[in-house]
């Protein structure tokens, strides 16, 4: 028993657990990866509506595992012994709606990656399981809403886009793990655990994260590319938060807390695949809502609700909380890349880009000179319809001139140093991890997860690199022999945002992407400049991540995958093939907002544990709540599930109107073109006006009268300006004949939309327009998505 004490010192993390199940309790049995030790969880299901746990502080081998299983069956023999129920990989947490605790555990899991030896997985099955048992159970009341919480939290799929690692802190930035390694408790009180709630009452029990794993919901791909005869591994990881989390027009802006709405921190890794000596380079950018307090209306009648700006916050008190936090969690400087509309024919973006320039001018003049928030305003819809200015070449100026800011983590360990624990990279990982640590020695090397793509060749990217000013790297060589380089460290962040963070907010943190990675490259020495073309292989490589990514990321929060103009342009794409693809993501983004966005929101505040079922109180459903997104029954109709590994299945699909199939969508067109006419009016007066769905009677709603709304006028040469910025030059960044513009020089790859949809038959094959009337749309309304005016949201 004390040989096997002092082995768990060595490896004493839980990868495997097997789960059995007695009439009065749960047992967990945890192994390490050899299955050479073993501990044991018992779970309580006496007083189901409590949480129970107890651990076992004694570490077993594997003879006592075998003796421990038949004590306990001994122990239980006369309510029928201890059965097995099923294998699994870690606990997801526990969770109560009015009756019993159920336990959420990792049935599944799939490898798709690992970094520096340390496996991360994908969550692909889970169990629900009830502490009650047949006894407890007839004493639990409420079973109809007990039944419609359990339905609706398990419409979160946790197979799709939520991933972990039982050995390296994903949920953290690689600069932070090694420059300020935190242990395990820590790291659930982090903003981008997502069960954080679900393992807060086990953690407070046990004091101990050994038998749980932390969620992380987002983006994560990694690929081995051959660069002048190097493996690279290149990694690159999407973290969503989870505070303000929740849907497209359901969570928007700011919160009081200074939390924004879609908020994820991306990080692209790069590191030599080999063992020993090894360099390795992260960077880290962000993108969230604009922060401040605005909203849109979710309507199953408009395609683009009214962008409502409210005057809650006239000081600015939670945009400058919002930027503090960026500042503890990035440095300075702070970089705002705001890529939202100049000039519209209606007043909507504009209106947000103004608030927003004055709510940071107003912050900074409040500020140090070292603290203040760099910004660029730049319209990339604008510039990107402009023949004259290349959308993607832009966005790499600003980044190379961001990046010459921020700079990025660069860190080279080689073996006369893993002695010493902060230039280890190895150790320090370990260190960081407390005392349950996974020693994974056997995972380097392709794995399993790698996509199917070709490599890229020695000759395809030795001769991409530009000539150009960037970061200087520091090589030094005594003796012939290469010397340890200084470690680089990022400092600050560039954030960028338009109005979603989803399709033009993509496209410039791929630009700063590829930025970022000639100079991490060259940092490494594989590449001679810090420059990457943008038409050279490895550029096309990056871009499939970052396309990846965002279509990824733009489903988790706008229900489609991303509008993908730039880089569908880039490729060659027919024009036609891109606005057909564009046009049906637009629809099913829609469909997505009006119809199953309130039922996800609900879902969300749920398993966050920001809405919390108790007796007596009103359920999440009821009006009288609380909850600020409440289901109506139509909502709940939609949905029913079936299973409990994540899937939703719809019950029916419903009619876009009682007018036939193309009434909603008409009206829509219609109400839009009121609204041209009548600015003042509110979208939704003109819904209730056209609905013939319900019989009550909608009140028109002057949008001027409501208190809470805050009015901007326009000034049209404000608003139509070309940008404003205080940390590039706005002649210098739209020149085109200076040096790096033509380093990074490539195909026009604009597109223009202006006469795209004339007549929407001329452009389209038979097969096409075949496909667009099978939807039932009119061609007024086709015309109306294929002109652009919602392509880039």
């Amino acid at each position: 028993m004390a040989a096997a004490a002092a082995g768990a010192e060595a490896d004493g993390c839980l990868r495997s657990f097997e789960l059995y199940e007695a009439e009065s309790k749960f047992y967990i049995l945890g192994t390490n990866t050899d299955k050479t030790l073993w501990r044991l969880l018992t779970i309580d299901r006496m007083e189901p509506s409590e949480l129970n746990v107890e651990e076992d502080s004694t570490v077993h081998s594997q003879s006592d595992y075998l003796d421990l299983l038949r004590l306990l069956d001994e122990d239980h023999r006369s309510t029928g012994g201890v059965k097995f129920v099923t294998n699994c990989f870690g606990i997801i947490g526990f969770i109560k709606f009015l009756g019993p605790y159920y336990m959420l555990i990792i049935t599944e899991q799939r490898k798709i990656g690992d970094i520096f030896g340390h496996p991360v997985y994908q969550v692909t099955k889970t169990a629900m399981i009830e502490l009650s048992n047949s006894k407890t159970r007839p004493k639990l009341t409420n079973s109809k809403d007990e039944n419609r919480y359990k339905k609706l939290l398990q419409t979160i799929d946790l197979r799709k886009d939520f991933f972990f690692s039982h050995s390296y802190h994903i949920m953290r930035s690689l600069q932070k793990n090694i420059s300020d390694p935190q242990e395990g408790w820590e790291l659930y009180d982090t903003m981008f655990v997502w069960n954080e709630f679900l393992t807060r009452g086990i953690r407070n029990i046990l004091n101990t994260t050994l038998w749980t794993v932390a969620l992380i919901y987002g983006f994560f791909k990694q690929d081995k590319l051959a660069i002048c005869g190097k493996d690279i591994m290149l990694t690159l990881i999407a973290r969503r938060s989870r505070h303000y989390a929740g849907t497209r027009y359901l969570k928007r802006g700011v919160n009081d807390e200074g939390r924004v709405a879609n908020d994820v921190e991306t990080e692209q890794i790069v590191y030599e695949d080999l063992p020993g000596p090894r360099q390795i380079s992260s960077v880290v950018q962000n993108r969230g809502s604009i922060p401040l307090f605005w909203s849109q209306e979710t309507s199953k009648l408009n395609l683009k609700p009214d962008i409502i700006l409210h005057e809650k916050d006239k000081n600015y008190e939670a945009t400058r909380l919002h930027f503090e936090n960026l500042r503890k969690r990035y440095g300075n400087p702070i970089i705002i890349l705001n890529l939202i509309k100049t000039r519209e024919k209606r007043p909507r973006e504009i209106i947000l880009r103004r608030e927003f320039d004055r709510a940071i001018k107003i912050i900074n003049s409040g500020l140090p000179g070292e603290d203040h928030l760099r910004f660029l305003h730049w319209d990339l819809h604008k510039n990107s319809q402009s023949k004259s200015t290349n959308a993607l070449q832009v966005l790499l100026k600003v980044a190379f001139e961001a990046l010459n800011l921020t700079e990025f983590f660069y860190y080279q360990v080689s073996p006369d140093r893993r002695t010493e624990s902060f230039l280890n990279l190895s150790a320090t990982l370990k260190n960081g991890f407390g005392p349950h640590v996974c020693d994974d020695n056997n995972n380097h090397g392709t794995a399993d997860y790698v996509d199917d793509l070709d490599d890229i060749s020695q000759d395809d990217t030795c001769g991409s690199s530009d000539p150009g000013n960037g970061i200087a790297e520091d090589n030094s060589e005594v003796n012939g022999s290469t010397q340890i380089k200084p470690p680089k460290f990022q400092k600050g962040v560039l954030r960028t945002n338009c109005i979603d963070c989803l399709d033009r907010t993509n496209v410039a943190q791929y630009a700063y992407g590829l930025a970022a990675l000639g100079h991490q490259l060259h940092a490494l020495g594989s590449l001679e400049s810090p420059e990457v073309h943008i038409d050279a292989p490895l550029s096309r490589h990056l871009m499939h991540f970052y396309e990846r990514m965002g279509d990824t990321l733009a489903l988790q929060y706008g229900g489609s995958a991303a509008h993908n103009k730039i880089f569908s342009a880039k490729r060659g794409h027919l024009k036609f093939a891109i606005q057909s693809q564009e046009f049906f993501r637009t629809l099913q983004r829609y469909y997505s907002n009006a119809y199953m966005d309130a039922y996800k929101q609900a879902a969300i505040n749920l398993f966050l544990g920001y809405f919390e079922p108790q007796v007596g109180k009103p359920a999440l459903w009821e009006p009288e709540s609380g909850d600020e997104h409440v289901l109506d029954d139509d909502t709940s109709k939609l949905m029913k599930r079936a299973r409990s590994d994540g899937s939703i299945l719809n019950n029916s699909k419903p009619s876009m109107s009682s007018k036939g199939p193309n009434g909603m969508l008409n009206s829509a067109f219609t109400s839009s073109k009121k609204e041209e006419q009548y600015p003042n009016w509110s979208s939704d007066s003109m819904h209730g006006m056209s609905s013939t769905s319900d019989n009550s009677v909608s009140k028109l709603r002057y949008t001027s009268s409501a208190s809470h709304v805050k009015h901007i006028s326009c000034d049209l040469d404000y608003c139509n300006g070309s940008g404003d910025s205080n940390f590039l030059d706005l002649d210098w960044l739209s020149a085109s004949d200076n040096d790096r513009s033509k380093a990074i020089s490539t195909p026009d790859v604009n597109i223009s939309t202006g006469n795209a949809v004339g007549d929407v038959s001329s452009g389209t094959t038979d097969a096409q327009t075949t496909k667009i009337q099978a939807h039932g749309l009119s061609k007024d309304f086709v015309q109306w998505v294929y002109q652009g005016e919602a392509f880039w949201y």
